[in-house]
């Protein structure tokens, strides 16, 4: 992929693993003690021997016998199989949610057995590789199972969800791959819509005004910035639509929030953004940018004394402050959590893995918990600043064995709100982003220490533009990347993400390998307008 977005050809998906055997209940072990029978009232004789079964004494009625003056000792019991330790124990796969709030859901599948040691139990967890095979078109990320593929019940698929959960971009399956300084880069797949439940927006309730907290907690932070918070609702042309946030930026009502969560909506289709206090406003995309993952909205007849969030200085930042995320997780409006900065600079791609839109950023990590519908949300500092724009999640596995939506494990990702603003104000200036560029196109899927300039895929004027900053700095095809500035490259999307924290105009010096030996150079940014 190049640095203007283009790229290879996205892998072909691996194949869904075959479903689990269905689970067996283990056998109740039949019961060898007998109750002993009510005594005689007086001793008698053995009677003969019963050769007709009619004749045989007839059970005793429901009537409690009296007390036995000495009860026979039982036979003797083998005792039961002790039991695995738990840890052993497969989880039982959870029913797939389906339709709304409140709907019911299928009865669970029996208890697995336990697999005894060295047995074939479930099968073991995915490869670490994207999940790009959900069916859809970008953004409409369906209920899947393992991989992508749609989990069935005897073979038959299920009914499609009519509507889309809460958004978030698209969630991690993969872990993040370890490399050079910053991190890994984390690949994922194309559950834009997180579509494994319709979810509805529930208010959460108001707290009563006599409770009172310092301004400097957690709670005086939060309940300064939830009346600057919104939920948005978007609804493509197609009916299907899904939940996000978003958050106030200026007074003239514009919203701040992720690209992919309006882009259902972004052609022919509606959105609305409803206050914590229950009002309700509709609103229109005033631009986006695809590859920044930012948005702007307007709302169409904005109510007077809007409050924008305070924006802080991201690049102020340290690991270990606190953070604060507000959102719509699931549905759930006014959903406030707490975290720290977990890292910073992480380097994260997000896409369908199918074609050209895919979104990079060199993001804060926190472990404050996000989930979909956390999208576009805020995420503020300890002052109760805005830091950055919540946007993705790493997630460990496509929804789990019930194949639902896919939730926290304490990896969320934030563009840096120093980056989104230049973005947003360039989109509410223009209503196209701008972004830096070198000018070269770049294998995503080369194996090396750096950012490998593509060998295939056009001719060398069109892998390196010759009139390009990297063109002019006679760079060529095969070249690896391994420096941009002060930050080390270990590969294409690294690369990518670190472009973009620049502005067009700058000059910074480059390293790369040829043929392993390295050079340095100074290149100046260019730029490009808009999306391809």
């Amino acid at each position: 992929m190049s640095t203007e977005n283009e790229g290879t050809a996205a892998p072909t998906p691996p194949a869904a693993p075959s479903e689990p055997p269905v689970p067996v209940a283990a056998p109740t072990p039949a019961s060898d003690a007998v109750p002993p029978a009510a005594p005689p009232t007086a001793p008698a004789p053995a009677p003969a021997p019963v050769s007709d079964p009619a004749q045989a004494p007839a059970a005793p009625a429901a009537q409690e016998p009296a007390a036995p003056a000495a009860a026979p000792a039982p036979a003797p019991v083998a005792p039961a199989p002790a039991e695995p330790p738990t840890q052993q124990l497969p989880p039982t796969p959870p029913a797939p949610a389906e339709g709304a709030y409140g709907a019911p859901a299928p009865a669970p599948a029996p208890a697995p057995v336990p697999a005894a040691h060295g047995a074939a139990g479930w099968p073991p967890p995915p490869p670490t590789v994207p999940a790009y095979g959900m069916p859809g078109a970008h953004g409409h990320g369906g209920g899947a199972g393992v991989w992508g593929a749609p989990l069935t019940t005897d073979g038959v698929p299920p009914a499609k969800p009519k509507g889309r959960g809460g958004l978030i971009a698209g969630v991690l399956v993969a872990a993040l791959l370890a490399g050079g300084i910053g991190g890994g880069i984390g690949y994922w797949a194309a559950e834009r819509g997180d579509t494994g439940s319709g979810s509805t927006t529930v208010s959460a309730g108001v707290t009563p005004k006599d409770i009172k907290r310092e301004p400097g907690s957690i709670a005086g932070l939060a309940a300064k910035a939830l009346p600057s918070v919104v939920t948005i609702q978007a609804q493509g042309g197609d009916g299907e639509g899904g939940t996000g946030t978003g958050f106030v930026y200026d007074q003239q009502g514009h919203i701040l929030t992720n690209n992919h969560v309006v882009a259902s909506a972004a052609d022919g289709g509606k959105l609305s953004a409803t206050f914590s206090n229950g009002k309700k406003y509709d609103a229109e995309v005033v631009g986006r940018a695809q590859g920044y993952d930012v948005a702007v909205l307007k709302l169409k007849a904005p109510p007077a004394g809007l409050a924008p969030l305070a924006l802080g200085d991201s690049d102020r930042v340290a690991v270990g402050d606190p953070t604060i995320a507000i959102g719509a997780p699931f549905g759930l409006s006014n959903t406030v959590t707490t975290g720290i900065v977990s890292a910073k600079n992480r380097p994260v791609a997000s896409g369908d893995g199918s074609s050209n839109k895919n979104s990079y950023m060199s993001a804060l990590q926190t472990d404050a918990s996000i989930n979909p519908g956390n999208s576009g949300g805020p995420l503020l500092d300890g002052r109760g600043a805005v830091i950055g724009i919540n946007s993705a999640i790493q997630s460990a596995g496509n929804g789990g064995f019930g194949g639902g939506q896919a939730g926290s494990i304490g990896l969320g990702f934030a563009i840096p709100i120093n980056q989104a603003k230049t973005v947003a104000d360039q989109l509410i200036k223009t209503g196209k982003p701008v972004y830096p560029v070198i000018g070269v196109s770049v294998d995503l899927q080369a194996k090396s220490d750096g950012a490998t300039i593509s060998t295939k895929g056009g001719t060398p004027n069109e892998l390196v533009d010759p009139s390009g900053p990297a063109g002019k700095a006679g760079l060529k095809p095969g070249d690896v990347i391994t420096q941009l500035g002060d930050k080390q490259i270990d590969s294409g999307p690294t690369l990518i993400s670190e472009i973009w924290t620049h502005k067009p105009g700058e000059t910074l010096k480059l390293t790369y390998l040829r043929d392993g030996k390295p050079a340095t150079v100074d290149i100046t940014l260019g730029s490009r307008v808009g999306d391809k």
